[in-house]
């Protein structure tokens, strides 16, 4: 399942003391594994409920829980895929979120997690270092494209730091990152909610689409070239741009001006 667990003790306590944890927080984790790290984030007073999508792990996991509750207080293991999980229902409140997670399904549940941004403080996950790159990318570079916009649109990212192949069992091709994701991020300071928003994502993806093609390429698709030229032109935009050029605020105000 694409699995890599975190086996390591010593990377194990590195993680944790960038986790902002206090007692009573609640915590969702993506990817529980052994609970290697749930244990950790337990012993820390926090309630957690651990996600595990395979069935001998999560089931031998809740055996440990019960086995022993004085080690594990708090926490309650749920056995299913956080793709298709409720998991607003899981918690009661504002939670956070830690995750190791299989990183051939980073960005599906990241966009998982975006459907219900407003409960989540804080977002902390083990991903492949080249995701996280294009994750806290700016305008003008190379990475940034549409994972980095709606990343940027939900939080602020930031790359805690690096983690060897050595630091899980089995050991990936790749080098992996923790990165902190702090709620909220540009949506606040944008006039764009409801129907808007999700209407604005797919508007920045179509900006997105082609990323040879310059943006009014791009835009063709649901407007007339007189209405982009001037649009581009009111915004101070240059004619020749593209998308990886903007800011979250210029495809906001695109937006407002196309939509």
């Amino acid at each position: 399942m694409g699995q890599h667990f975190l086996a390591d003790s010593g990377w194990q306590q590195r993680i944790l003391r960038t986790l902002p944890c206090h007692p009573g927080d609640q915590w969702i984790e993506i990817g529980a594994g052994h609970g290697e790290m749930t244990r950790l984030l337990a012993a820390e007073g926090c309630r957690v409920v651990a996600i595990e999508a395979d069935p001998p792990l999560a089931a031998s996991l809740r055996e440990l829980v019960q086995s022993d509750p004085a080690a594990w207080p708090g926490v309650e293991v749920v056995a299913g895929d956080v793709l298709t999980t409720d998991i607003p229902a899981l918690a009661v409140g504002q939670f956070r979120v830690y995750g190791n997670l299989p990183y051939y399904i980073t960005s599906p549940i990241l966009h998982r997690l975006f459907e219900c941004a407003g409960r989540i403080a804080s977002i902390h996950i083990v991903i492949q270092l080249e995701v996280a790159e294009r994750i806290v990318a700016h305008p003008g570079c190379g990475d940034y494209g549409y994972l980095s916009t709606i990343c940027q649109f939900y939080t602020k990212p930031a790359i805690v730091m690096r983690l060897p192949p050595g630091a899980f069992r089995p050991p990936p091709k790749v080098t992996s990152s923790l990165v902190q994701m702090t709620l909220p991020g540009e949506r606040a300071s944008l006039a764009i909610s409801g129907e808007d928003e999700t209407r604005f994502l797919e508007f920045v993806q179509l900006c997105f689409g082609q990323k040879r093609k310059t943006l009014r390429n791009n835009l063709r698709a649901i407007v007339s070239d007189e209405q982009i030229r001037k649009a581009v032109e009111s915004n101070g935009i240059r004619s020749d741009a593209r998308a990886e050029q903007l800011t979250i605020a210029q495809f906001a105000a695109l937006f407002a001006q196309l939509r």
